[in-house]
């Protein structure tokens, strides 16, 4: 068993003596030998743990992110909603974040389409989901001062209030500011990161108060685009989000595209969503950091498409009814208008959606009621809507990965609210805080061999270190006379 440990540490020490044949860009530079005479074996040791040490650690770790889109009919939330939002936020596994678009917050009539933007209900929304969210937890969550900042068609997180925003050094200014913010929200789990509003779409990012701290967010932009009635009013369009989570872009665009199952509104909804690609813009501001951040939503890492996208089946009412009652999912997928546009050639060819096993979502009768219009023959009054799967989730890049894919059963509008949760992947660069002990530890031209007048000194304080990290490695006396 002795030998056996004594081979372990011997393989162990030849690995990190060696010089590595290959470059890897996460942990070791590669050390060249041309060119160099074959000096003292220790300074070369020394060389390449201080040169692993130095560079910047690239790691991945996981952020739960919970996506989901509701078209609430122009209803204004009622408090009696929050039993039905618990539901469709699914608590009892709670996410990272939480991304949540919704359509028709207001009556789309002329009023509120031509009109000014009102921020009452999008703040009412917002004031909803803090409630549910944080009072899940026990916790109080807004003050009159952030009901008062949120009530705007647009609201961006404060950077300078959180100092996980900008640098990480504690500084007395930052702690001030952390000070402050702990008094403003104390107890709060969640908080709203940026939320947009435009006409009746709005969309509402809330992420876990501890990540503001755990990781540097920044370049936090909001946009949106009109492109309903005459191609430039807001009844339809899109709202965005753009930030960056350490060094992993996002982008979460909430659609509400045109509707209609005549022939040639499903060109109209893939026209709108070029144009949404097309005028989707996040450009640079002087509050920006040093960091490049991208100009588009293609640009981005990770990107989430979600809302009511409207897209409807290639398929007679009667069949489409029959497979739903049969509970057919995969059958009625494959007359999908979305999926075929996913496709190659289609306007989110290489997108992903998750496997659709819940019924459509659209039309119900009225709220309160768990029956889709039409159908029958005593349902005058109603308008003929074959069900569709018209609120949908898509995503796009790499290191995502879909945990779940359903919908609630909430009745309070004539489109049932769906949900996805995801696991994705956000690189995180550290410098070794090693490196910084090796730096203090070693004279200055230690990391130059190349340094031909290098001091008799420093080479003993070389060779010193060396063996201190031998004798921690308990490698055999044979090996340590090799040194």
């Amino acid at each position: 068993m002795g030998r056996q440990n004594q081979k372990q540490r011997t393989r162990r020490f030849k690995w990190f003596k060696r010089k590595p044949k290959k470059a890897d860009p996460y942990h070791l530079n590669e050390i060249s030998d041309a060119g160099e005479d074959d000096g003292d074996d220790s300074m070369d040791d020394v060389e390449e743990v201080v040169s692993a040490e130095m560079d910047p650690c690239i790691s991945t770790n996981e952020l739960r992110i919970f996506v989901g889109t509701w078209n609430v009919a122009g209803r204004s939330p009622v408090g009696s909603l929050a039993v039905d939002l618990d539901e469709w936020l699914n608590l009892k596994d709670a996410a990272d974040m939480y991304v949540l678009g919704f359509q028709e917050i207001v009556p789309l009539k002329a009023r509120t389409v031509i009109g000014a933007e009102d921020p009452t209900e999008a703040t009412n929304w917002n004031l909803l989901i803090g409630k549910t969210l944080n009072n899940k937890y026990g916790c109080p969550w807004l003050s009159p001062k952030f009901s008062q900042n949120i009530s705007s068609d647009s609201y961006l997180l404060d950077t300078e209030m959180e100092s996980s925003l900008s640098s990480r050094a504690k500084t007395p200014k930052k702690e001030w500011w952390r000070t402050q913010s702990e008094k403003l929200y104390w107890g709060s789990k969640y908080k709203l990161m940026a939320s947009k509003k435009m006409v009746g779409v709005l969309i509402s990012v809330w992420i876990r108060r501890e990540l503001l701290r755990k990781y540097c967010i920044s370049n936090v932009k909001v946009c949106s685009v009109a492109c309903g009635i005459m191609g430039y009013l807001g009844n339809k369009g899109s709202v965005s989000v753009s930030m960056s989570i350490e060094g992993t872009s996002f982008c979460f665009v909430a659609a509400h595209l045109a509707s209609g199952e005549k022939k040639g509104d499903e060109g109209r909804r893939n026209h709108q969503v070029s144009e949404i690609f097309k005028r989707t813009s996040f450009p640079r501001s002087p509050n920006d950091d040093d960091n490049p951040h991208p100009l588009t939503i293609l640009g981005h890492d990770q990107i989430f498409w979600f809302g009511d996208l409207n897209y409807r089946l290639y398929l007679e009412d009667n069949l489409a009814r029959h497979l739903i009652k049969k509970q057919d999912w995969r059958g009625l997928q494959e007359f999908d208008q979305l999926r075929r546009e996913q496709e190659e050639g289609g306007v989110f060819q290489g997108w992903r959606e998750g496997n659709i096993e819940f019924p459509p979502t659209y039309k119900y009768s009225s709220s309160n009621c768990n029956r889709y219009s039409g159908g029958g023959p005593n349902r005058s009054g109603e308008k003929p809507r074959t069900p569709a799967w018209c609120d949908r989730i898509l995503w796009y890049g790499k290191g995502v990965k879909q945990l779940s894919y359903f919908r609630s059963e909430s009745r309070f509008s004539d489109h049932r609210p769906v949900s996805a949760l995801f696991s994705t992947q956000v690189e995180v660069t550290r410098s070794n805080p090693k490196a910084v002990a090796m730096q203090s530890i070693l004279p200055a031209n230690i990391m130059s061999p190349k340094n031909a007048d290098l001091a008799k000194s420093d080479v003993e304080a070389a060779s010193t270190l060396l063996s201190l990290m031998v004798k921690d490695m308990e490698l055999p006396p044979t090996l340590i006379k090799s040194l």
